[in-house]
């Protein structure tokens, strides 16, 4: 393995020797310059439907957070349009840009993701459709696939190639990720190359025993006791810690109309335990688990249980900025279903439900099935400069994207001990190496920097955020 991938860097360097012969190499200059003669901000406020919310100062950077007019329907742009929010970490019009979503909402504070870093360009972000503030009103919830949000993806990056026409690179972290696949399925001909982190796969949504054997293995056996024996002992004293959650709900104004009732919503917590540790947390972190369930206070287990999955999450009003999400499992996503064999069934009501529960009735919801089996197909036969990237804790990873003969300078990477934050810079040596120089060929940066193999940008740590992308648990 490791003299393949020694080879791989070779051959890689050579191509990206070849394929960047005439590309400009890194930036020199201190400051961010766009266009000679033309301000950034103007071109931006230029491209029409463009408007500025606010600017925000950063060293070295200007960023903006903008509104971007789109159709509500991409296939009849006439009936109507929203307005979606992205955000521009502008460095230089001469460098490459990074087209980064979370598949969530924006964040509106200037940040750097790992592929921007590595290429030292400027960076895109966008949020989501149907998650606030980007949500038509009103929301006709059927205009909200995948197909839809490539398309938004799509008009964003015509609107500015043309300020930022060096390369492009698609990014994203978890349902980012899977975004990010979508979007190359969809317009393979926009992007560069693409960096999917921790993306899950779900063909097929009623075969997930692939989960099962996941739990089965992951960490130690210790680690593995201690948490199951604490979910367990949740159930078993369902009856007085449900009285501790109808209290900590009456003190904060949670209701739980959407899920049906506070005991559904209690066991769902509950649920997420283990998988949610796994998610979020390290092997190390085991040592934070009570070390015996049965003996621990009814405090200890309330603690464990609503640190890691915490028991605000599905109340209505945890559960109402995730419907966009709870509505694509419903309808083409898929979600997971796991057992729980160190648990006797008489403790478990409902099991994990559907993600119908966590979206209200009003919203007409229908499944899918071939959404994702055209994905993953496309990708095994026809994934380009694509990398994928997973951690061998993460639950999500469990289904994955996986690569068949028709892909072509394509890679699947699993970072050792790492969680949901998997990152190029937790993979081995020899895989570390060859994704960086990857990523920089695609970038078409000079080709001294691609034989280098390493960030273009010093990390800066207010700007690069490396901290795992927290959703609450059983959202990738």
């Amino acid at each position: 393995m490791r003299k393949a991938l020694r080879w791989l860097l070779a051959l890689t360097v050579l191509i990206g020797t070849l394929s960047t012969a005439a590309t400009a190499g890194a930036a020199t200059a201190a400051e961010p310059r766009a266009s000679a003669g033309t301000d950034i901000e103007d071109q931006l406020l230029a491209v029409p439907g463009m408007s500025l919310i606010e600017e925000k100062p950063y060293p070295g950077y200007r960023y903006f957070v903008l509104n971007y007019t789109q159709p509500v329907d991409h296939r009849h742009p006439a009936k109507g349009t929203f307005q979606q929010r992205i955000t521009v970490l502008h460095k230089d019009a001469a460098r490459p840009t990074v087209f980064y979503t979370g598949g969530y909402g924006v964040s509106t504070t200037p940040g750097r993701r790992e592929p921007t870093q590595i290429v030292d360009g400027n960076q895109v972000s966008m949020e989501y459709r149907f998650f606030t503030l980007s949500r038509p009103d009103p929301a006709d919830w059927s205009k909200l696939d995948i197909w839809q949000a490539a398309s938004d993806q799509h008009r964003i990056f015509e609107a500015l190639k043309k300020i930022y026409p060096k390369n492009w690179l698609s990014t994203g972290g978890s349902k980012g990720g899977m975004t990010a696949t979508y979007y190359e399925r969809f317009y393979p001909r926009d992007m560069d190359g693409v960096v999917a982190y921790v993306a899950p796969n779900d063909v097929v949504n009623d075969e997930d025993s692939a989960y099962d054997r996941f739990f089965a293995g992951v960490g130690t056996e210790e680690c593995r006791d201690r948490l199951n024996a604490v979910q367990r002992e949740a159930l078993v004293r369902r009856e007085q810690l449900e009285k501790t959650y109808a209290s900590y709900a009456a003190e904060n104004g949670y209701t739980f109309t959407t899920i049906g009732s506070l005991d559904r919503a209690y066991e769902a917590v509950v649920l997420d335990y283990v998988w949610g540790f796994w998610q979020y947390s390290l092997l190390s972190d085991c040592e934070s688990i009570p070390a015996n369930a049965a003996t621990a206070t009814d405090d200890d287990i309330w603690t464990s249980i609503d640190t890691i999955s915490g028991f605000s999450f599905y109340t209505d009003q945890g559960l109402s900025p995730y419907t966009p999400y709870y509505y694509q499992a419903g309808t083409q996503l898929g979600a997971p279903t796991i057992h729980f064999p160190s648990i006797e069934k008489k403790y478990i009501r409902y099991g994990y439900q559907p993600p119908r529960n966590f979206v209200p009735r009003d919203i007409t919801m229908r499944f899918q099935p071939s959404a994702m089996r055209d994905v993953d197909t496309w990708v095994k036969h026809n994934a380009h400069h694509m990398l994928f990237v997973y951690g061998q804790n993460d639950p999500w990873g469990a289904e994955r994207f996986r690569l068949g003969k028709g892909a072509q300078d394509s890679y699947v990477f699993t970072a050792p001990g790492l969680n949901h934050g998997a990152n190029v810079a937790g993979l081995v040596a020899d895989q570390k190496a060859l994704a960086t120089a990857r990523i920089l060929a695609w970038a078409g940066v000079a080709p001294t920097a691609v034989s280098r193999a390493e960030p273009l940008a010093k990390f800066d740590a207010a700007l690069d955020v490396r901290d795992v992308e927290r959703e609450p648990a059983l959202r990738p």
